[in-house]
This record gives C-alpha cells, sequence and structure tokens, in this order.
C-alpha cells in the first residue's frame, strides 16, 4: 500500500501521501496519552478546527503582507516575514482555536491534554496546506515535507499545547502560560522558516534542519513531562491513596 500510494502520481494518491504522516504523528500522540485519554469527537472537533484555522492566517498573512512587502534579499525584512507575517499568523491561528474550544471542555483535565489538542488543532492546519503544496509539487514534495514541515508543525503544536497544559494547572496564572505556548510556537516556526526564506546564503537552510531536529527534541521532552505530571499517572493515584490513608488514620 505504501509503495503504490509513494509512486502514483493520481489526485487521490496524491491526497494519501499529503495525509499519511498527519495520521501517523496523530495516531502517535493520541497513544502517548497513556491515563485518560480524551473523547474522539474531541479530536476530530479540534482537528477540523486546526483545517479551518488556514483561513484566518491566509487573512492575517495577506494584510501584513500588503504592507509589509516581502524582498528576501534583505534580512530584516525576511525575519519579519518568517517571524511575524508567516509564524505568527498561523500559530495565533492555531491559538485561537486551541483556546477558544479544547482548553474550555471539561475533558480538559490534565497538562497532557494540551499537547493532544495542541497537536491536533496543528496537524488540521498541516493537513490542508500539505494537501496544496502535494497536489502542487508531486511525489518528491510529499516525501519531502513528510519529513519536514508536517512533523515541524507536529512539534510546534507540541509546544504550544505543553504551555497549556501548565495553564490547566496553574490556572491563577492561565494567560501567562498561554501566551509563553503562542510565543515559544512562533519562535520556533519563525526561526524555521527564515533560514529556508533566506536566499542570500543558500547553505544557511541546512539550519533549519537543525532547529527542526531541536523542536522535535523538545517536543519529546515535553510529552514525558507531561505524562508525569498526570493526575491519573499510577504513582501520584498510589501517593494520594497513601495520603489519605494516613489522614483517615489521624482523625480517627
Amino acid at each position: 500500500l505504501i509503495m503504490i500510494i509513494f509512486t502514483k502520481n493520481t489526485p487521490m494518491h496524491l491526497i494519501a501521501l499529503a495525509l499519511a504522516p498527519i495520521i501517523a504523528i496523530m495516531w502517535f500522540v493520541y497513544f502517548k496519552d497513556k491515563y485518560d485519554r480524551e473523547p474522539i469527537k474531541h479530536i476530530l472537533i479540534s482537528f477540523i478546527l486546526g483545517c479551518f484555522s488556514v483561513i484566518p492566517a491566509i487573512i492575517l498573512e495577506y494584510s501584513l503582507g500588503a504592507v509589509y512587502p516581502e524582498n528576501t534579499l534583505n534580512v530584516l525584512t525576511t525575519a519579519i516575514w518568517a517571524f511575524i507575517i508567516v509564524a505568527l499568523s498561523e500559530e495565533f491561528s492555531k491559538y485561537i482555536m486551541l483556546h477558544w474550544y479544547a482548553f474550555r471542555q471539561k475533558e480538559f483535565d490534565e497538562p497532557f491534554d494540551g499537547i493532544v489538542y495542541g497537536v491536533m488543532v496543528s496537524l488540521g492546519f498541516a493537513a490542508v496546506e500539505n494537501i496544496f503544496y502535494v497536489m502542487d509539487g508531486g511525489i518528491s514534495v510529499g516525501l519531502l515535507r513528510m519529513l519536514t514541515a508536517v512533523p515541524a508543525h507536529a512539534s510546534f503544536g507540541v509546544i504550544m499545547g505543553y504551555y497549556f497544559g501548565l495553564a490547566w494547572q496553574h490556572k491563577d496564572q492561565a494567560w501567562k502560560y498561554k501566551l509563553r505556548g503562542l510565543l515559544s510556537a512562533t519562535a520556533l516556526h519563525g526561526a524555521y522558516d527564515f533560514f529556508l526564506m533566506q536566499t542570500y546564503y543558500p547553505a544557511f537552510a541546512l539550519i533549519s534542519f537543525i532547529g527542526l531536529f531541536i523542536a522535535i527534541k523538545l517536543s519529546f521532552k515535553a510529552i514525558k513531562a507531561h505524562q508525569n505530571r498526570s493526575p491519573f499517572h499510577p504513582d501520584i493515584l498510589a501517593q494520594k491513596a497513601l495520603e489519605e490513608e494516613v489522614w483517615q488514620k489521624d482523625i480517627h
């Protein structure tokens, strides 16, 4: 099946190629939620909202781009385009969906849920983007993006979701953690895009891959950290049970 997808150039095969890494990463993150998995309904809605987040992102990019035309020969202009016009527009659009829908659900009841929903929203965005790129560029573009842009979007979603998880855990400072999530995802996204967009030093494009490696490494650390913070973690449940037992003995 994989060979058929990777060797055929029909529209349906290209769409399958574009969506294959999306589904694989969604599956991976979903099963990393070991202790209290989210309802499929919320997973799908978050993904769909991520698809729709492309719309405000395009509006923001076109609006800001009209004010500040792109010029890849200028370092400052390239940085503005990479970090603000592209990265901030896209990450803010994902942020809206994560904040407006997922964070408000009663099932959002542990830090890891921020990562789950953050990834689902981000991959919804990536799915729409990837279909357009692969349909236009063909199999080679699909294979390249499978190893670069798609995992990049997923890692940005993990990082933003990590901070949303901390926002749930520290509700008195929720806005600060959410802002950190937005800015962290934007910084990583902008750095990744900057070295690809600049044209004066072509070899610097390789730095994007270093940035992607760092983002993925941070994502795995974030996943592990929030797994250990889960109130449903067996060790934490055992500790609570022990404390409850001691408390019961004390009052008697």
